[in-house]
């Protein structure tokens, strides 16, 4: 008799984009006709660059003709994706072997896949507030015990609280963990961490045998050359960390999906053999991907090309304009606001101690605007609202018009 994965039963009900996307559809049915201006889910709104779009074109006549045609591509990535990739952290001063990247359809994929590799009885901290995925693919893969709905969180988790106190970049834990999933910038908060904060958690995890999950998919918004836009800037990460990224916010990817995770030879954990991660990573990609689409990284390729870094990084200087009109709108209205600097996301404290959910009803019912509540993201996030970038100027410009128009006291 077939019986269900009992660890799914434990994911705490409504995943929290759909659940936004629930309470928005039951609003826009109460009152037809009105206009939603979305600032919730961060997904891209601007066209793909030309010169992406000119290289994905060549791709498809390519298919069409059967002296051209492919069809699997190498399960790793095509090598020409895989150097370019390599040639792009060169140019900030990181070292990898072409093989050690992996190119999939995306970080959220690698993100809940790369814990399949790690035993099911390694104790996991995550950065609190965090993306959703961190934690609910470990729960689905039995390293949690319940929800606890009164503190909103799960047993045998080790949350690590990013607060307004420490600048929303945690410390490493006092006690022994095994995986420690970290992103910077930080979604949601905007945080960037710096070199000394990373290192930190690197000199952690090479002492006691853990591995850090870096996502660093909003690396690219990075503008104080300062900051780290990767976690292999710090000396000894190659040993004890894992990096994931995309092209959906680098690029404009998020509909045509495609990114990469690192897997470097030098990485350990505290009972494995040297390179034995990179060559699990391998076969489990080997096992259960076929590669991601030839035509997705022939744009990759593009997007790494000098016209195409040019070209994508004036679609992220569009989005950080957005930004900026945000943080100083709800600034203008005195709310307390983070990030919206060296991310494309806003991190706002709510007004008057409401709930997360609380503003987002207000938000949706006095001014029509739909942002994502921060207590979906973690206990820390309780009593903010993450506010997204993405979105053509002028619904940006008119959202926060009605905000500030409908809220400012």
């Amino acid at each position: 008799m077939a019986t269900v994965n009992s660890d799914f039963r434990k994911i705490a009900a409504g995943y929290l984009f759909p659940e936004v996307a629930r309470r928005t559809a039951a609003w826009q049915g109460k009152n037809p006709g009105v206009k939603i201006l979305r600032l919730g889910i961060g997904n891209t709104t601007e066209a793909l660059c030309p010169s992406i779009i000119e290289a994905m074109h060549r791709q498809v006549n390519k298919l069409a003709d059967r002296a051209t045609y492919t069809g699997y591509g190498d399960e790793q990535g095509n090598t020409d994706l895989r150097k370019a990739l390599a040639g792009y952290y060169r140019s900030f001063g990181v070292e990898l072997a072409d093989d050690e990247f992996f190119v999939s359809d995306g970080a959220k994929a690698d993100a809940g896949n790369i814990q399949e590799i790690f035993g099911r009885d390694n104790v996991v901290a995550v950065q609190d507030p965090a993306y959703p995925v961190y934690v609910d693919s470990n729960v689905a893969g039995g390293r949690t015990g319940s929800f606890n709905p009164e503190k909103g969180c799960y047993d045998g988790f080790v949350y690590l609280p990013s607060t307004e106190e420490n600048g929303f970049i945690p410390i490493p834990p006092d006690g022994k963990v095994d995986l420690i999933y970290l992103c910077s910038p930080n979604n949601p908060t905007g945080a960037v961490a710096t070199h000394e904060q990373l290192k930190a958690f690197v000199d952690y995890a090479n002492a006691c045998g853990a591995v850090i999950i870096f996502d660093a998919a909003y690396c690219e918004y990075i503008s104080d050359p300062s900051l780290p836009r990767s976690i292999y800037e710090v000396d000894g990460a190659k040993r004890c960390a894992i990096e994931i990224n995309s092209f959906s916010k680098f690029a404009g990817f998020t509909g045509v999906r495609l990114g990469w995770t690192i897997v470097p030879h030098d990485l350990m954990c505290e009972n494995s053999a040297p390179d034995e991660l990179h060559r699990l990573w391998n076969r489990r990609q080997c096992t259960f991907f076929n590669g991601a689409s030839n035509i997705a990284q022939a744009g990759g390729v593009a997007v790494l090309s000098p016209q195409g870094l040019r070209e994508c990084r004036d679609l992220i200087g569009y989005y950080m304009g957005n930004a900026k009109i945000i943080r100083e709108g709800l600034r203008g209205i005195g709310l307390t606001v983070h990030g919206g600097v060296n991310s494309p996301y806003i991190w706002a404290r709510t007004p008057d101690g409401m709930g997360s959910w609380e503003f987002f009803d207000l938000l949706l019912e006095k001014c029509h605007v739909v942002v994502t509540p921060g207590s979906g993201f973690g206990p820390a996030g309780e009593g903010y609202v993450r506010v997204s970038s993405y979105g053509h100027r002028e619904d940006i410009e008119a959202a926060m018009a009605s905000i500030i128009r409908n809220l400012k006291k």
